[in-house]
């Protein structure tokens, strides 16, 4: 699973106001559209970010990472998004969430509860139930009354298996109000997931003052977390560490795969958390975990920290041991942590040192593991 982030943001919102495109206005320290990349980049789903942008507005992307690729707009919102998409095809993207760089104030958990359901749906876009009562006007005077049972206020990310709204780009004819309409108008089924008041479009001049009060009150949370495991060797022609299947002289004893590694890493993001080691929630005295591979840990253990609205910041993993050695499979290692996890790699260090031939690892009895992982919600 492969997740792409697009943020439109090729219009000219003059009805905000301003010298400037309401996208590249400051609001809390930060241009509109940064701010709503800052979300997605401190989530750390997403393995790549488009950004479109109109023509006129490449010098406001100077000084960019090199991560952010930026691609140029088209007559309409929905060329824009096609051309987007476009751009991602090949890269192996299986899932893709396309928002409005106009709402700066998307949350860290919202991203996270619509990667979720995306595990049951082809389609799913966050949405508020109307509660307010809804009128006609006309001529400035109340025209009529509008039921308001079953009515949504539309809100962005939405999020959509790549290959299918791909195609349903494609072959649209143009002209519709978001990707739901397009998504729909292919035969997807779009589920609803509630969205969030604070998730608010800009669109006019008074919307700033409420964006600024709402990104100024949000705290960053920085939680730190720190693990340790000891696994003894024992028969066997291989061992797991970190993921990766190393031949060995010697296997690791333990209930599941025992790779010492993972376990620790696991065990640093649930400290973090306050959620206990993984004892807790894969007792050993339960036998479905016999033999079970450590990635069903590690994977539980970032579900729990994203349901919280926390990303990963890094994790550090340090193997103690006198053999196998480590160096020639620690990129390997790295990689598949990252897999695992859904961040970029260079979140992830692994590397190894030995205990200069004293106590256990010494002896060459087993292999122990520290590790550190730092979670932030913002």
């Amino acid at each position: 699973m492969t997740l792409a982030a697009i943020l439109v943001a090729a219009g000219r919102g003059t009805r905000a106001g301003g010298d400037r495109p309401k996208q590249w206005q400051h609001l809390a320290g930060r241009s509109v559209v940064e701010q709503a990349l800052h979300a997605f980049r401190v989530h750390g789903g997403a393995a790549h970010i488009v950004v479109v942008i109109h023509p006129d507005d490449r010098p406001e992307t100077a000084g960019w990472p090199d991560d952010i690729h930026v691609v140029e707009g088209g007559e309409t919102r929905a060329q824009s998004v096609r051309n987007a998409l476009e751009a991602l095809a090949g890269t192996g993207t299986s899932r893709v969430m396309i928002h409005d760089a106009a709402r700066p104030c998307l949350s860290v958990p919202l991203i996270a509860r619509l990667s979720a359901a995306l595990d049951h749906a082809p389609a799913v876009a966050p949405a508020l139930a109307v509660t307010d009562a809804l009128w006609r006007g006309q001529d400035g005077q109340v025209a009529g009354v509008q039921p308001r049972d079953g009515l949504f206020r539309a809100q962005t990310p939405q999020a959509f298996h790549f290959a299918p709204i791909l195609a349903a780009h494609r072959a649209h004819p143009g002209g519709a109000a978001d990707d739901v309409e397009v998504a729909r108008a292919a035969g997807l089924d779009v589920m609803i997931v509630e969205g969030e008041e604070e998730n608010l479009k800009l669109t006019w001049p008074g919307d700033f003052t409420r964006a600024e009060k709402i990104l100024k009150g949000r705290g960053m949370d920085i939680r730190l977390g720190n693990g340790f495991d000891v696994h003894a060797f024992c028969e066997g022609d291989h061992l797991w560490l970190c993921g990766v299947r190393i031949p060995h002289d010697r296997g690791l004893l333990g209930h599941s795969d025992a790779d010492v590694g993972m376990h620790a890493l696991t065990d640093a993001i649930y400290g973090a958390l306050a959620l206990g080691d993984i004892g807790r929630h894969f007792p050993p005295s339960d036998p479905q975990w016999k033999g079970a591979a450590s990635e069903i840990f590690l994977r539980h253990a970032m579900d729990a920290a994203r349901a919280r609205g926390f990303n990963l910041g890094n994790c550090d993993v340090t193997l103690i041991c006198e053999a196998p050695k480590i160096g020639p499979h620690a990129g390997a290692m790295q990689a598949r942590l990252a897999e695992i996890m859904a961040v970029a790699a260079d979140r992830v260090s692994v590397k190894a040192t030995t205990s200069e031939r004293l106590g256990f690892t010494g002896r060459k009895e087993g292999i122990a593991a520290l590790a550190s992982a730092t979670l932030i919600r913002a």
